[in-house]
């Protein structure tokens, strides 16, 4: 309900005279390169929050600030690399799951939990950055990524591969590097003292590793197998309300003068497998 109020309270200022402040009840501002105009809202938030006809907007907002809670974890836990790989919208996209895996949790609306070990395969084909998708980028035939019964080790071999027949090369690029990232992300549940959702579990939630392959020229045959380990034994004993993430990704660099830089374009890194 908030969202279709603040819909009615939002615009485009299409106006050549471009304003930003407050003016006569009306607020102007400039997001994603857009001039918006908004109305004061004559809501308060103590009637949002105690209002009887409120109370499906009040289980609606705890469930949402929990799909946030739930979708830091698992941007955390893969810190080491999403920076580098993701778009703009990543989080938001990740909420939007979490929330779809909250619609299957149990206990009552606004209460329900978050279930990613029984429902994370939402997530298997998650793209970081939607605008380059990694089967666009990289092809070459491999199997999936293998989670030890553990779930503390991970591996992915890729044959040896031709460059110029399974890799999309962006301008300026002269080497890529193959990546193997994993991350944890617990259970969380409905904390009635706390009024926020928490975590089943904290002693691996919202941590990871990444393991990257050598420099790789980008021309003809790499030459031999790429086995990429990500090694998180050091965690512990793995507890059954976690979820392990794994995501397979190509960076792509430029040598200059003997030195690697990385590229901004071409990147690409997706939820592979899931245990």
């Amino acid at each position: 309900m908030l969202g279709i109020i603040k819909l009615l309270e939002m615009a485009r200022n299409k106006s050549i005279i471009k304003l930003e402040g407050t003016l006569d009840g009306m607020t102007f501002f400039m997001k994603d390169g857009e001039n918006l105009v908004k109305s004061q809202s004559t809501l308060s938030k103590n009637k949002i929050m105690t209002d009887s006809a409120f109370r499906r907007t009040r289980e609606n907002m705890r469930e949402f600030g929990g799909a946030s809670r739930v979708g830091k974890a698992f941007r955390e836990s893969f810190s080491g690399i999403s920076k580098t790989m993701a778009d703009t919208y990543m989080g938001a996209r990740i909420n939007r799951v979490m929330k779809r895996i909250n619609r299957n949790g149990t206990g009552l609306r606004g209460e329900r939990d978050f279930n990613v070990v029984t429902f994370g395969d939402m997530l298997r084909g998650f793209e970081f950055n939607n605008k380059t998708p990694f089967d666009s980028q990289f092809t070459a035939p491999s199997t999936p990524p293998v989670i030890s019964g553990t779930r503390d080790l991970v591996t992915w071999v890729v044959p040896d591969f031709s460059i110029d027949s399974y890799v999309s090369i962006p301008d300026g690029a002269t080497h890529l590097r193959l990546v193997l990232a994993a991350g944890y992300v617990s259970n969380y549940f409905y904390n009635v003292t706390l009024d926020s959702y928490v975590p089943d579990d904290e002693s691996v939630n919202a941590r990871g590793g990444v393991s990257y392959s050598t420099e790789i020229p980008l021309a003809g045959m790499v030459g031999s197998d790429t086995t990429l380990v990500v090694d998180l034994t050091a965690f512990g004993a793995i507890p059954a309300t976690s979820a392990l993430f794994v995501g397979t990704g190509i960076i792509f660099y430029q040598q200059v003068n003997g030195a690697f830089y990385e590229l901004a374009q071409g990147n690409a890194l997706k939820v592979a497998a899931f245990g």
